[in-house]
């Protein structure tokens, strides 16, 4: 695959779909929220440690664990975000 121009890239970027955050990504939200705020004497640092992550992990895998993670998420009905985050809790 070879590089794509700034036109090409930007066309990619313009076909990407963007997802409205669902009620399960809303009550994660919350619950960060919840978790960031300092008024229960959660120390200033780790606040601020925490407001450096920004939620979205980038991660090569191989195509055959991809596919499988996949029909797992759709076999308990949910997306394939929320099945990861799920699995990474556990």
């Amino acid at each position: 695959m070879g590089k794509l121009s700034k036109e090409e890239f930007a066309k990619k970027i313009e076909a990407t779909q963007t997802v409205e955050p669902d009620e399960w990504d809303l009550k994660m939200l919350a619950e960060i929220d919840a978790e960031n705020d300092t008024s229960e004497g959660v120390p200033l640092e780790i606040v601020q440690a925490r407001r450096k992550c920004s939620g979205k992990i980038s991660l090569r895998i191989p195509k055959e664990l991809h596919y499988s993670l996949m029909e797992s998420a759709k076999e308990n009905g949910v997306s394939l975000n929320q099945f990861l985050v799920y699995k990474l809790a556990q």
